[in-house]
């Protein structure tokens, strides 16, 4: 979580200041907002943490997808797996198990 009270530096601070920040990132986890002339500009995160927020984007993202294709399931949309299955096995000429 951002703390606005130590997680906001300007560009220039953060060139003077790297490696404490840096240490700083790696040990809380939190990004940092890098200002310009006042205004937020950069965010600055450490690799552990940034994963982590793709890889917690990635669930997100199969979740909605899951959703999406349940209420279509529900709205009558799609057709039945095994007709689904019929189609692609005559399309790529997949032998059907004996």
């Amino acid at each position: 979580m951002l703390d606005l009270s130590k997680d906001i530096h300007s560009l220039t601070d953060f060139k003077r200041k790297t490696g404490t920040l840096v240490k700083r990132l790696r040990k809380t986890g939190h990004p940092l907002v890098l200002t310009v002339n006042g205004r937020a500009e950069l965010v600055v995160q450490d690799a552990r943490s940034y994963q982590k927020l793709l890889d917690w984007m990635e669930r997100i993202e199969t979740i909605a997808g899951v959703r999406r294709g349940l209420e279509e399931m529900e709205a009558g949309k799609g057709r039945p797996a095994k007709e689904v299955l019929e189609d692609m096995r005559r399309k790529y000429k997949i032998p059907r198990d004996r």
